[in-house]
């Protein structure tokens, strides 16, 4: 299956999009948003876990990155709740099991570099905010590996960021709220993927807004 693989188009996804499609295990469906592969494959993807199910254990041949967006995810090492944010690199293996909240979780799978071996989970209920670049603005650091940056980033009501260009991709997910550029509006739950070298100048609204956002991790042609 190839979905979304020409990382030279900008892609964006809004909730009303949504098309979920059952997993190979009960209880689990999955809103596809970029696939290269079958079932093993290299993907970016919204899982929705029904109260009480759970998923055959695996092993991640290529990494695993996920964002608890909603319930509890569980497995043999941990309870992650809402805006858990874990790493779990090539190599590793695990065995989900959902309890009575269900789960929702924004999930990245093979798209580790080799050498990024740093396994870890970070609460973002409770880790620290910095100050961003512009007033209104504030971002929480997840990770860094070679030109890969992973971060929350909170906006305030109204906030205007600089015109900018992105060196290796931008990939953002609207967590809370709205976000804008000149290209549209996003509201929570919107996924956009944008390319090597793209640009945009993104603001806020009255709601404010808060982001997962990756970049300088996409191929460059």
């Amino acid at each position: 299956m190839k979905l979304n693989s020409d990382f030279d188009q900008v892609v964006v996804i809004r909730p009303k999009d949504y098309q979920w499609v059952l997993s190979p295990m009960p209880g689990v469906e999955r809103m596809m948003l970029d696939r290269i592969g079958d079932e093993v494959a290299r993907a970016t993807t919204i899982v929705r876990y029904a109260p009480n199910s759970e998923f055959s254990s695996h092993v991640h041949g290529g990494g695993e990155e996920f964002f608890v967006l909603e319930g509890v995810f569980s497995d043999e090492h941990a309870d992650y709740p809402a805006g858990s944010y874990v790493r779990n690199p090539i190599g590793t293996a695990h065995t989900p099991r959902i309890g009575e909240e269900g789960a929702t979780i924004f999930v990245k799978l093979c798209q580790f570099e080799k050498e990024d071996q740093l396994q870890f989970s970070i609460n973002t209920k409770e880790a620290n905010w910095y100050p961003g670049l512009v007033p209104g603005l504030s971002v929480m650091p997840l990770h860094e590996f070679g030109t890969e940056h992973v971060a929350l980033v909170k906006w305030a009501p109204n906030t205007l960021f600089k015109p900018h260009q992105h060196w290796g991709g931008e990939e953002i997910l609207v967590l809370e709220g709205t976000f804008y550029d000149e290209h549209g509006s996003y509201p929570k739950g919107t996924w956009i993927r944008s390319p090597h070298f793209s640009k945009h100048t993104p603001f806020t609204k009255e709601d404010g807004a808060l982001i997962y956002v990756k970049t300088g991790h996409l191929p460059i042609s």
